[in-house]
């Protein structure tokens, strides 16, 4: 499947602010990785979220809302489901399509309009990266690990869409080293 830079980047953004949230999917846990304003500056700045200014706690309670509404798209048991969710989310944010070339990238289409807030962003970006994957018939490929202990978001990029695990070289490694040591143990019971 060939994903144009952009989408790929904004792709691996939505997978990175969803999978800030707890486990528990709450926002007030102590496991939410995005609990405070300085925790948005961390992430604007990690993955080089462009135009972002002066953020505060309303730019933080907005970003948390659109990263539930991006869960939302994940668990979404289809793909009309999914366009449905992602056509509220982006119409929400006022695209405003631009090219542009910036920061050492070759030309590419920004969706949020000049001057949105980072919520605005996101939901513009991302959103349209997700559209994409279910324009190309490939909303399938946004899942959970499904490690019985994890489920963190990833897209499966793999040939055959048969990817199962957020991290193969944690959560798969580790499901499959269980599965081995079982085997082995089976065996030598027998």
């Amino acid at each position: 499947m060939l994903i144009p830079h952009d989408t790929r980047i904004a792709l691996d953004t939505v997978v990175d602010l969803v999978n800030t949230a707890p486990e528990s999917g709450t926002s007030d846990s102590a496991g939410d990785r995005l609990a405070s304003v300085e925790a948005l500056y961390g992430f604007v700045r990690d993955h080089n979220i462009s135009g972002v200014n002066a953020l505060g706690d309303p730019d933080l309670r907005a970003v948390l809302r659109v990263r539930g509404h991006f869960a939302d798209v994940f668990a979404a048991p289809d793909a009309r489901a999914a366009a449905d969710l992602i056509n509220r989310l982006v119409a929400a944010a006022g695209t405003t399509p631009q090219l542009t070339d910036h920061d050492g990238y070759d030309w590419h289409v920004h969706y949020f309009a000049p001057g949105a807030s980072v919520a605005d962003h996101l939901a513009a970006d991302c959103g349209m990266a997700l559209a994409f994957m279910v324009v190309a018939g490939e909303q399938e490929r946004l899942r959970r690990c499904e490690a019985p202990d994890c489920g963190h978001a990833f897209v499966d990029l793999s040939r055959n869409r048969s990817r199962r695990y957020c991290d193969s070289r944690t959560c798969g490694n580790r499901l499959h080293v269980a599965a081995y040591r079982a085997r082995r143990k089976e065996a030598a019971a027998g």
